[in-house]
């Protein structure tokens, strides 16, 4: 085992026993709702938060990690492995500041600390996270490592499908005009992570039957590979729908790992109650 330890933040969606396994440590953001703010994962959990963002009186915010949590942790780690590195993976600098704090933490720690942007989230964002993992646990070095992320990051794709617009106009996704009158109309938008880390719109239509249409080309474009080594499904409040496409995907990709999951309140935050999620790596 190589004397690396791995870092990451909560808006990575791992399973509890992933966490377990591999030792990650997760440095929490913070959501507020109504004035109260939070720390994901830690004061608040997935469907807890959704339960208050339906009742809320604004529309919630979320905040990066102060750059001293980071210190803590790294220190933590210094204190109790004085010869370990840290490896510390984040979610996309183009989705938020946590990468840079992580980074500016690291130059005020004693630790060894190569930070990472996963230019990913939720389920991508943890690909990278359990490749690091497993690597660790195999001996490999840090460049061996960081090598490998490179590829994965390449190889990993997300989709979502959005059935509200509000979120996507607090976060400047659209316009406030584009999102009242998208709402009239029942618009509903399809949304991809393009290879910068940014979410892009891909598609627009009314109706479900629009959504029903985005994910018909989003599995399209999976059967395009040669393999899908791993999928996930996340959601904002909506595991019935969850399940049905996870087993659909199963039935297309029988060897294929599936990973169902409540999404993290960081990233249900941005898209909204009733989002959806298809998120795999391919190659």
């Amino acid at each position: 085992m190589s004397n690396i330890k791995i870092v990451t933040d909560s808006s990575v969606a791992l399973t509890a026993e992933e966490v377990k396994t591999y030792g990650i440590y997760i440095v929490p953001l913070s959501v507020q709702i109504d004035g109260t703010v939070y720390e994901d994962g830690i004061t608040i959990q997935p469907n807890e938060f959704l339960e208050k963002m339906a009742t809320s009186q604004s529309l919630p915010q979320t905040s990066q990690p102060a750059i001293g949590k980071f210190t803590a942790v790294y220190d933590e780690i210094a204190q109790q492995y004085p010869d370990d590195e840290i490896l510390s993976l984040h979610l996309s600098s183009r989705l938020s500041g946590t990468i840079h704090a992580a980074e500016q933490a690291a130059a005020l720690t004693n630790a060894k600390v190569t930070t990472f942007d996963t230019l990913s989230t939720d389920r991508g964002q943890a690909f990278m996270v359990i490749e690091a993992a497993k690597m660790v646990a195999k001996g490999a070095t840090m460049t061996e490592i960081l090598d490998k992320l490179l590829e994965v990051r390449n190889q990993t794709h997300i989709f979502l499908s959005f059935t509200s617009l509000n979120n996507m106009v607090a976060g400047g996704r659209l316009s406030k005009t584009q999102g009242m009158i998208g709402n009239l109309l029942n618009i509903k938008v399809g949304a991809g992570v393009d290879k910068e880390g940014a979410v892009e719109v891909l598609a627009k239509g009314r109706g479900m039957k629009a959504i029903a249409k985005f994910h018909d080309s989003v599995i399209d474009g999976m059967k395009a590979y040669s393999e899908v080594m791993s999928i996930g499904i996340s959601h904002a409040g909506i595991p019935e729908v969850a399940e049905k496409m996870a087993a659909r995907l199963q039935t297309l990709f029988p060897e294929t790992p599936i990973v169902t999951q409540v999404t993290t309140p960081i990233v249900s935050t941005h898209t909204g109650a009733g989002a959806l999620a298809i998120i795999y790596r391919a190659r």
